[in-house]
């Protein structure tokens, strides 16, 4: 294994079964919904000892169908990691702390693996008490969502040690395309703020660009297709318009309520380091404006959908 100056690593390729070496690790993913459930299963077919736990009793069904062991919280086996893909750190910290407790049901020397993204302070403070109870720690917050998830194409932003990452880099490469080691404990749970803050933006900035453009009366898949080949392009422009956008799928698997959960956490941080409210705030408040429009439990794609209407634009063209 090894990481560029940037402290990225791209897995080569696979063959199956991949890790025959590091397959009689055990791992336990807490959190079986879209993600934790999918990556629970991508874990499972590259041959490693996987069992699923989840509160709900109907998503550990739905894991059980697909061939996953699972347990409820209150039976969690001895694992040498321990995978979480949880709402928010408050579930996180309840895991950790309380209920089932890791910090006192792991065994020494496993690691806590959180995938869920996450307060960067709270990360911190947990990584602290899970190495004070002899555990090992690495926040791992992940993009590319469900699908990326089942097709163990994932891209994964660390924060932790690196003897650590490279103990795991058989499971972490099992999940994903490409791993970046960002830092200490925490770290990685910032830099997914930062994206997703990006993210955000692009998708405001971009529906406004196109819709500008549709005013004029120029075809709105045109119009993406000349900022892809300018410096304005973006993953938003060349991947989220295109998928969930412009065909009105509006079907990724990341909900707009999740996304306004994430800018607050980047609001916050940003705070907390004694930032001055710029952008950030604006891009906050712009999410937030209209609570119903999009409903936290529409697709977060549908904020570009909303600004799009203002175009007066429909199949036939501008009106």
């Amino acid at each position: 294994m090894h990481f560029d100056a940037a402290g990225t690593c791209a897995p080569s390729k696979r063959l199956f079964p991949p890790y025959p070496e590091a397959t009689d690790m055990k791992i336990c993913v807490i959190g079986l919904g879209q993600m934790g459930g999918n990556m629970a299963l991508t874990l499972h077919r590259a041959g490693f000892g996987v069992t699923g736990s989840d509160s709900c009793e109907s998503a550990r069904e739905h894991l059980a169908a697909q061939g996953l062991t699972v347990v409820s919280p209150v039976a969690l086996p001895q694992s040498d990691v321990y995978l979480l893909s949880l709402p928010t750190s408050v579930q996180v910290r309840e895991v950790i702390e309380t209920s089932p407790g890791l910090l006192g049901l792991a065994s020494p020397g496993s690691v806590i693996v959180d995938t869920s993204t996450s307060d960067p302070a709270v990360s911190r403070e947990l990584a602290v008490k899970v190495r004070a109870a002899g555990l090992e720690w690495l926040d791992a917050p992940v993009s590319g969502g469900p699908k990326g998830a089942a097709s163990g194409s994932l891209g994964m932003l660390l924060g932790g040690e690196t003897a650590t990452i490279e103990r795991l880099m058989p499971i972490l490469e099992a999940m994903s395309a490409k791993v970046t080691h960002v830092g200490g404990a925490g770290s990685g749970h910032v830099v997914k703020l930062a994206n997703n803050y990006l993210c955000a933006a692009h998708l405001l900035t971009t529906a406004e660009a196109v819709a500008m453009a549709a005013r004029a009366g120029v075809d709105p898949a045109a119009c993406l297709a000349g900022l892809n080949s300018g410096s304005g392009r973006s993953a938003v422009s060349e991947i989220n318009f295109p998928e969930w956008i412009l065909s009105n799928r509006f079907d990724s698997g990341f909900t707009t309520g999740l996304m306004r959960k994430d800018l607050r956490l980047a609001r916050d941080a940003a705070e907390q380091l004694g930032m001055s409210p710029g952008l950030l705030t604006a891009v906050v408040e712009a999410w937030h404006a209209d609570p119903e429009h999009p409903a936290d439990s529409e697709d977060f794609n549908c904020i570009a959908g909303a600004l799009l209407d203002t175009a007066n634009f429909t199949e036939e063209g501008v009106r």
